[in-house]
């Protein structure tokens, strides 16, 4: 990219020391984008902290509300719903384009909800605010897009396996911690060792939890499917890293199995693993540290006329968060580049 690249930008990371934020760090350092300035914010309770990156100590600055009157081409929203409600349309005003990680903009209809190898031609309807999408869905529409183009789906059965990352530290805490003498959990309602939760989020009045309306809603947004048909059953397992799903897809045209899998190994974005003779399938500790959809497990679903069943497996940290939003940035740095 840096071959066509024609200026440098300025970024500004909000959220800079939260998990999410050293993740995004530790892939820009890999990605070297023609960013020339970096600033990093927090909350007051971060603010003063120093931080090395790329070989550079920076002191990480409190988020105020004139902190993007000094002029940024980007940022980088990863410190929650609340904070992205405040402070995104301010950068925004200051003619910064935000991507948030939060949820606080994802059903927005007038913001793009984008995962660059589905639906990267939405970035362009941006309004100075383009969300970042589920972990739990970034990964699930990968491979499912694909299949959506070519033989239509009819309807999808989520039930995923969410690692304690997700969570954040405080979950992390959770599984390493649980068993010792004293300790109060911080984030879950009961002890996640040696148990899977099926609560994640809170728990709305439909008897679904706010995790599962995510799926459903952001899936149907993103493959711009108002209507399909979609369910949810989202579940923490004791996992410290990496999201796996096990999702089964109705399609409203056959297949034939072989050319099915043909399709998923030509999409970027996705390998597939998918070799039972040699116990060969996508594994939480393999995805962990890659960007990638790992696939596996696809066979028929013999129960209906024309259904799949797969295991999709990503690092949630990275292709569910900080790695799908600095993919987005690269969309727009090529696209402000090729409109020069």
């Amino acid at each position: 990219m840096n071959s066509i690249n024609k200026r440098k930008y300025k970024l500004a990371i909000v959220g800079a020391t939260g998990v999410v934020g050293e993740i995004a760090r530790k892939v820009l350092e890999e990605k070297k984008l023609p960013i020339s300035e970096y600033v990093f914010f927090s909350s007051c309770k971060s603010a003063g902290k120093k931080i090395i990156f790329m070989e550079n100590e920076y002191t990480v600055r409190e988020l105020k509300e004139d902190s993007f009157d000094e002029g940024f081409d980007f940022a980088i929203f990863s410190a929650g719903g609340d904070t992205s409600k405040k402070f995104a349309p301010i950068a925004a005003s200051k003619n910064c384009i935000v991507v948030d990680n939060s949820s606080a903009w994802r059903m927005d209809k007038d913001v793009p909800l984008v995962v660059p190898e589905v639906n990267s031609e939405d970035i362009k309807k941006h309004k100075g605010i383009i969300a970042n999408p589920n972990c739990s869905t970034i990964q699930a529409v990968v491979p499912l897009k694909v299949l959506d183009d070519k033989y239509k789906i009819k309807r999808i059965v989520y039930s995923t396996y969410q690692a304690v990352s997700g969570a954040g530290i405080k979950g992390i805490n959770d599984l390493i911690h649980g068993n010792e003498e004293g300790y109060e959990l911080q984030k879950f309602p009961y002890p996640i060792i040696n148990n899977c939760l099926p609560h994640i989020d809170i728990f709305l009045d439909n008897g679904y939890t706010k995790e599962e309306e995510k799926m459903v809603n952001e899936t149907r947004k993103i493959l711009n499917r108002p209507n399909l048909k979609i369910t949810a059953t989202t579940v923490r397992v004791p996992v410290i890293n990496s999201h796996s799903e096990a999702i089964n897809v109705e399609f409203e045209n056959s297949f034939d199995l072989d050319e099915l899998i043909d399709e998923l190994k030509s999409c970027k974005g996705i390998v597939v693993e998918d070799n039972i003779s040699k116990n060969i399938y996508p594994l939480a500790t393999n995805a962990s540290g890659h960007d990638e959809v790992f696939v596996g497990r696809i066979r028929r679903d013999f129960s209906v006329d024309n259904g799949i069943n797969m295991w999709v497996v990503a690092d949630n940290l990275r292709k569910g968060a900080a790695s799908n939003a600095i993919q987005i940035l690269e969309e727009l740095i090529k696209q402000d580049n090729l409109t020069k």
